[in-house]
């Protein structure tokens, strides 16, 4: 299959939505069933959202330091990303209303204005890190049982923290990040593959292979922290959600981690045609 010379898959980084489909396996504990199996999919269109208008906020930014982005390359127009990333923001809201009703429109509602804020307002600022990791624990919330918010909590807890030290490290993708940057996103991981395991013992060797997956390239960044070197390391950070997301499904649901789990080699091969970053 040719993806690579769609603009579009370029714009909302398409591969890398695989690795957003088992959140809300997570945060249901494996529990989506009939019309709620749309949940995953309203994740799909927030996520591709939040890459378009990514690129429109940053389209001058990336004139300089990533000219061949869509935007800059003249591929597509700033206003009609713009357009990409509205209409992806509807048809994520009306997805979620169809698959979870008024609780799962409402943590919608609060992703897609978390996911606006980043993008135009927090992103560059102290705060970013945590405003994305907030958008990530809010797509886990969309998946938790109907009047049972607290029960996904554990997991959106897990992938706020990963979340955290993903975007703190993707920071040094363009000029390198500082070894103690380094060194903290990869004690954080080492935290959050602890607790996914004590979590379940059915989450245990998703965790252990989070922990290898993301670590391993972590390492690296410890020992080189020069930006390409930072770029896998934040790659493999994305792609390791999905084991992540395994561990933590499996708590409920040995079936629906596998499912989960599924996605990591697609998401990789894909991704090597169309970055996940």
């Amino acid at each position: 299959m040719n993806i690579s010379g769609n603009p579009y898959l370029h714009l909302v980084r398409a591969p890398a939505a695989l690795t957003v489909l088992g959140d809300t396996a997570a945060g249901a504990a494996g529990g989506l069933r009939g019309r709620r199996l749309l949940l995953p999919l309203s994740s799909v269109a927030l996520y591709w959202s939040g890459m378009a208008l990514n690129d429109w906020a940053d389209r001058e930014l990336d004139a300089v330091e990533r000219p061949e982005r869509p935007i800059p390359s003249g591929r597509i127009s700033a206003g009609r990303a713009l357009a990409v990333a509205c209409g992806l923001s509807a048809a994520g809201l009306a997805l979620a209303a169809a698959g979870g009703g008024r609780q799962a429109l409402g943590t919608a509602c609060a992703l897609t204005a978390a996911l606006w804020s980043y993008d135009t307002v927090l992103k560059d600022t102290p705060v970013g890190p945590v405003a994305m990791a907030a958008c990530r624990g809010l797509d886990v919330l969309l998946g938790a049982p109907p009047g049972r918010r607290g029960a996904a909590l554990p997991a959106a807890g897990a992938l706020f923290a990963h979340t955290l030290g993903v975007t703190a490290l993707s920071r040094g993708e363009v000029h390198g990040t500082t070894p103690a940057v380094a060194r903290a996103v990869l004690a954080g991981t080492a935290a959050t593959a602890v607790a996914a395991g004590a979590a379940s013992r059915r989450g245990l060797v998703g965790a252990i292979g989070y922990a290898a997956f993301v670590g391993r390239a972590q390492l690296k960044a410890v020992r080189d922290n020069g930006a390409r070197t930072v770029r896998s390391a934040t790659a493999a950070g994305i792609h390791g959600m999905v084991p992540l997301q395994a561990a933590l499904t499996a708590r409920g649901s040995v079936r629906a981690a596998l499912a989960v789990a599924a996605a990591l080699p697609l998401a990789r091969r894909f991704g090597r045609k169309v970055g996940p970053t």
